[in-house]
């Protein structure tokens, strides 16, 4: 059996998940839009550039979900995955999960937001795991912090090994491991598996993609 791995955002989607569920709760009026929009856009290219600190960014992207009860938050999802995700789903990502899940592979999505944005968005594409950021919970609601390692560069191989560990696996069960990924973010992961694919990568990733003779491909 195989390992496959997919990041999501700017992967899977023609997009961020993240980013995009910040303009959507700003769109509903939730948010204001002054002030988080402009840091909203301001964690993404720190993203983008590779010096985002994770902590800093979940203290500000998780914070909305403790002001709202969780059903408020799971109907305006409803509207989210409608209005912004739906129109972002690559095919070309959705036909190589395909392909591996056909092959009879174990498929994940792995990614640095959290799971209250991203599990509807694995379910959508019919990927069963999905190993994310968690946001911690209380009292049966969200408490706006991350409960144990955010899922972001060197975080998300530990992640993923626990999550392994408590599938009953480990890296040695697999013929071959496999990573899609358009970030330099995670690069440390791309270097861990048997078969790293670059799919519309970021400069840095592109460049260090094409010098070790990673696959270069594109789901856009």
């Amino acid at each position: 059996m195989e390992l496959v791995l997919f990041d999501l955002d700017n992967t899977l989607l023609s997009g961020d998940s993240d980013f995009e569920w910040g303009q959507f709760l700003i769109d509903q009026g939730v948010l204001d839009r002054h002030f988080y929009e402009s840091e909203n856009l301001r964690f993404y290219e720190d993203y983008k550039a590779g010096r985002l600190d994770i902590h800093e960014f979940l203290g500000f992207a998780l914070a909305p979900l403790a002001r709202f009860p969780r059903e408020q938050l799971v109907l305006w999802h409803t509207q989210f995955m409608e209005r912004k995700i739906r129109p972002i789903i690559r095919a070309r990502g959705r036909e190589r999960l395909a392909h591996h899940l056909g092959q009879g592979s174990l498929c994940a999505i792995i990614t640095s937001t959290n799971s209250f944005v991203t599990a509807p968005i694995a379910r959508e594409l019919g990927v069963a795991h999905l190993i994310a950021t968690e946001p911690e919970i209380k009292d049966g609601r969200y408490t706006g912090r991350p409960e144990g390692m955010p899922c972001f560069r060197e975080g998300k191989i530990a992640c993923l090994e626990r999550w392994l560990h408590a599938q009953g696996k480990h890296w040695g069960a697999f013929s071959a491991s496999w990573f899609y990924s358009d970030s330099r973010n995670d690069i440390p992961l791309l270097e861990k598996v048997t078969h790293p694919v670059a799919v519309d990568p970021d400069d840095t990733l592109k460049q260090m993609a094409l010098e070790r003779g990673w696959e270069v491909i594109s789901f856009a």
